[in-house]
This record gives C-alpha cells, structure tokens and sequence, in this order.
C-alpha cells in the first residue's frame, strides 16, 4: 500500500492543492455572500430567496465537496511514507489551521440555517471580520508546510 502511495505522490499533491484552493474560494466568498445577505434583504424578500440560492449552491456544489477532498487528499499525503516529519512543528501546525478552517466551515453552514429560519443576529460587519478567518489560516498552514518549522 505505502508503495502504492509513494508512486502516487504527485498526483495525490496535484489533486489536494487543486482541492484546497476551492475550498479556500468558498471560504472567502461566502461571508461576504453573509454580509450582502444580513445587509440588503429582509427575511423572505425576493433578495432574501436569491441569497439561499447563492449560498446553498456554493457550500453543496462547491464548497463541501471540496472540504471533503480537501481531507481526502490530505490523509492519503500524511500516510504517504516520507512526506511528514511528525517530530516537526509543521504538521501540528498544518494540522490546527486545518481544524480551524473545518471549524469555520461549518460555522458558515449555521449562519446559514439561520438565514433560511429568519433568525439571523449576526450584522454585516461581523461578517466582514470573520471573513479574514480563513486569511488567516491560509497564511499560518502556507508558511507552515513551505518553511517546515
């Protein structure tokens, strides 16, 4: 199996990188899908209905098959003999801004239900800070795996 892996090894890093980059356009646009949404629309306005269009084809059709093939790739990378040092920080790292962003992912699939209920709190702005969450991972596992600290 390792060897199978190993022989695999580019094709599995093509198709992770390929993986993280879409998820990663679903995680910068949809806050700020939130933000146009808690700002011009009012629970079941014609905006309103146009936004959970929006929304629901972008975290189904993109962005959760993308998280998915994200980790696929991703644990097929980590069993792959001689990729990862785990006596490094790197992967720690690695691995904790991957969490964070999973987290964040599914923090967005709640705002989301709420939008559909009509309950949603949360203002434009908070949304505009949470858009800067997955910059922040972004920055943190990109410096992590390039420079392997």
């Amino acid at each position: 199996m390792t060897d199978i892996l190993a022989s695999l090894y580019p094709w599995t890093k093509s198709l992770h990188i390929i993986s993280v980059v879409a998820w990663m356009a679903g995680l910068f646009y949809l806050p700020r899908l939130y933000v146009y949404h808690a700002e011009a629309s009012t629970p079941g306005d014609s905006r309103d209905e146009v936004f959970q269009v929006m929304e629901r084809r972008l975290l189904r059709a993109i962005m959760n098959p993308a998280m998915v093939s994200t980790w696929l790739f991703g644990v097929l990378l980590v069993l792959t003999p001689g990729i990862v040092d785990w006596s490094s920080i790197w992967p720690w790292v690695k691995a904790a801004g991957v969490l964070g962003m999973t987290w964040f992912h599914h923090w967005l699939g709640l705002r989301r239900k709420e939008f559909i209920q009509g309950t949603s709190l949360i203002s434009g702005r908070t949304f505009r800070l949470m858009n800067e969450v997955p910059t922040v991972a972004l920055i943190v596992i990109v410096f992590a795996v390039v420079l392997k600290f």
